[in-house]
């Protein structure tokens, strides 16, 4: 059987007294799009940001893209994609810059850097405008490049952060259609969202409340196991009686 993309074993972080994130344990395949749901003060953003390597834990096992979260922090950043809603390209840059920028950093050849700026202008269609400062762009377009520049140099898994945050429902329904593609091609998705809709295209879904998971499964086993017609039915079911809310 292929080994999870991510794996985690009772994984926490605390600071002082207070626990952030409480034992969660999950795994996830790959090509899987896996759902990451969870109220102001949950956890959600304090144990991505020991998926990501950007905080160590305090205790339990956690593997990300094969490496360990304790001892290989910056082999995870060198091998995961990223894109949060506030902050993934420069708005003063060109979306051709941008993409040569981010190539630079991710380590690729200048042949590389330009043979895959080509084709990604060219594929989201934003050759016309590729050498217009990203600020003049609708927010749509940022999102699709941003999304690819954070594939750009071809990870096993990549993590969107509230990835469609202020978008409309047409593009955030068009954006998801990238996500498909992506996992079609055997990239692993972990996104958060505070849209339940988005919660219903995902495979499975963890819905974390007070620092530990209180449901995974998929979709419909979810709606089907607490008896809700909806996911978002089903977040306020589970979200309600929690008790911190601020993260």
């Amino acid at each position: 059987m292929p080994e999870p993309v991510i794996h985690t074993e009772k994984l926490s972080k605390r600071f002082g007294s207070f626990t952030a994130v409480d034992e969660i344990s999950f795994s996830v395949s790959a090509g899987e799009i896996f759902g990451f749901l969870g109220a102001n003060g949950a956890g959600k953003t304090t144990a991505m940001k020991m998926l990501t390597g950007l905080l160590a834990p305090t205790s339990g096992q956690a593997t990300v893209a094969g490496f360990d979260v304790y001892r290989q922090s910056e082999e995870i950043k060198r091998n995961i994609g990223y894109m949060s809603q506030r902050f993934s390209l420069y708005d003063d840059l060109t979306p051709r810059e941008n993409i040569r920028f981010f190539g630079g950093i991710y380590g690729l050849g200048k042949a590389e850097i330009t043979a895959k700026c080509d084709q990604m202008l060219e594929s989201l269609e934003l050759v016309k405008v590729r050498d217009s400062r990203l600020s003049s762009l609708p927010l749509g377009w940022k999102q699709k490049l941003a999304f690819s520049v954070a594939l750009l140099h071809e990870p096993k898994l990549v993590f969107l952060d509230e990835p469609t945050g202020g978008v409309d429902p047409v593009t955030r329904r068009r954006f998801w259609d990238l996500i498909y593609k992506a996992a079609s091609d055997g990239i692993t998705v972990f996104v958060t969202t505070h849209y339940m809709d988005e919660a219903e295209y995902c495979d499975r879904v963890s819905i974390m409340v007070d620092g530990k998971i209180a449901a995974l499964d998929t979709p419909e086993a979810l709606k089907g196991s607490f008896g809700t017609a909806t996911m978002n039915d089903l977040f306020i079911k589970l979200a309600r009686p929690a008790i911190r809310s601020g993260e």
